[in-house]
C-alpha cells in the first residue's frame, strides 16, 4: 500500500497505542555512536561463571552439577518475599509494598549455548521448565503475574554471558500486561472469540510480516512493531497460558524459537541481542479473554554495530521506527534457517 511509503501512524491493538512508522529516514547516513558487535562464547565451560555447574555463586551458593536446565531464586531478587503489607498515601504522595519471587533459569550447562545454538530437544525442556514454573508459581496465594523473559548481550543489560532467562512472579499485575488485559477482554467480550487469534488469521491471509510457522505456532512482525527487527511468537490456537500446551506443542514452540534466532543470528552474523518475554494470563483467575504469545524486542538497527535508542521524541510523544513492518519481515524472511557460525 502506498499509505506504507509514507510517514504514517500504525495502531496497536494488544495496547491501544500508536506507533510513527518513517520509511524515509533509512536513507540518512549515520555518524553516531557504534557499539561492539557481540560475538559468540567459545568455552563449554568458565571457572569464573557465577552460572556454570559447580561454580560458587556471589552469596556462596555452590550450583549443582547440572546436566540441562537449572532454575534457583535470585540471589539479588528486585522482589522480596514476606514484605509487610504497608500503603503510604496523601494527596499528592502514593506508595504501597509489592512482595514476589524472583528466579533465575539457566538453559544449558554449556557457557556457550545460546538458544539458536541449542537442540530443539534441549530448548523444548527450557520451554517445559518456564510451564512448570508458571503453572508452581501462579498457584501461590499471593502471586497474580508471572514474567518470564530473557535479556541476551551486553547491550541489553545482561550482566553474564551464560544463557539464561529470569521469571518475576509477583502481588501486582504489572501496567502493561494490564493494558493488554483490557484490549483482549473488549474484543472477547464483544465477539466471543480471542483478539490474537483474529489477528493471526488476518496476518496467515495477507502473509506480508509471516517469517515462519508450523503446525502450531506462527512467528511474525507485528503490524504495529516498535523495534527494528521485533517478532510475536504465537500459538495459532486460542490459549490462554503456556500450561495448555501438550508435548507436541512444547517441541513446535521450540523449533520456532530456534529459527526466529537463527534469522537473528544470521542476520548480522553476530550473537543477536534482544529482550525477549512471554505474556500470558495473569494467574489470579481464570482469563479465557487472554492469547499467549512471546515478543523479541532487539535493539540492532543497521548492522551489529548500530542501535536503535529510545530518545527525544520517543521518550516524549510517542514510538517511532524507520524500517517498516513489512520490510523487516522480508529480510528476515529471507535469511537462512542454518546459523551461520555451522
Amino acid at each position: 500500500m502506498k499509505i506504507y511509503e509514507q510517514s504514517h501512524r500504525r495502531y496497536n491493538i494488544l495496547t491501544d497505542e500508536w506507533v510513527l512508522v518513517s520509511p524515509h529516514r533509512t536513507k540518512r547516513p549515520w555518524q553516531g555512536k557504534k557499539d561492539t558487535p557481540t560475538s559468540l562464547p567459545k568455552i563449554d565451560y568458565d571457572p569464573d561463571c557465577y552460572l556454570c555447574p559447580g561454580n560458587t555463586r556471589a552469596n556462596g551458593e555452590i550450583n549443582p552439577n547440572y546436566d540441562s536446565t537449572f532454575v534457583f531464586t535470585n540471589d539479588f531478587a528486585a522482589l522480596q518475599q514476606g514484605v509487610a503489607e504497608e500503603v503510604y498515601e496523601d494527596d499528592m504522595l502514593k506508595a504501597k509494598t509489592e512482595s514476589g519471587i524472583c528466579k533465575v533459569v539457566c538453559f544449558s550447562p554449556n557457557h556457550s549455548l545460546t538458544l539458536p545454538l541449542m537442540e530443539v530437544e534441549d530448548i523444548t525442556k527450557v520451554v517445559q521448565l518456564w510451564k512448570e514454573e508458571y503453572t508452581e508459581l501462579g498457584s501461590l496465594e499471593k502471586i497474580n503475574h508471572v514474567q518470564i523473559f530473557e535479556n541476551k548481550g551486553a547491550i541489553m543489560g545482561c550482566s553474564n554471558p551464560h544463557p539464561h532467562g529470569q521469571i518475576w512472579a509477583q502481588n501486582s499485575i504489572p501496567e502493561i500486561v494490564l493494558k493488554k488485559q483490557d484490549q483482549q477482554l473488549k474484543y472477547y467480550n464483544k465477539t466471543g472469540r480471542s483478539l490474537l487469534e483474529s489477528y493471526i488469521q488476518k496476518e496467515l491471509q495477507l502473509d506480508e510480516r509471516i517469517i515462519a510457522k508450523n503446525e502450531h505456532f506462527v512467528a511474525l512482525v507485528p503490524f504495529w512493531a516498535v523495534w527494528p527487527y521485533e517478532v510475536m511468537i504465537a500459538p495459532v490456537q486460542h490459549y490462554s497460558s503456556i500450561k495448555e500446551l501438550n508435548t507436541e506443542e512444547e517441541i513446535s514452540f521450540a523449533k520456532i524459537i530456534k529459527e526466529v534466532t537463527i534469522r537473528y543470528d544470521n542476520l548480522f552474523e553476530t550473537s543477536f541481542p534482544y529482550s525477549s518475554g512471554i505474556h500470558q494470563s495473569p494467574t489470579d483467575k481464570a482469563h479465557p479473554e487472554w492469547h499467549f504469545h512471546m515478543s523479541f524486542y532487539p535493539p540492532l538497527l543497521r548492522s551489529a554495530e548500530v542501535k536503535k535508542f529510545m530518545v527525544g521524541y520517543e521518550m516524549f510523544a510517542n514510538p517511532q521506527r524507520d524500517i517498516t513492518a513489512e520490510q523487516a519481515a522480508n529480510t528476515l524472511k529471507g535469511l537462512s534457517d542454518k546459523h551461520y557460525s555451522l
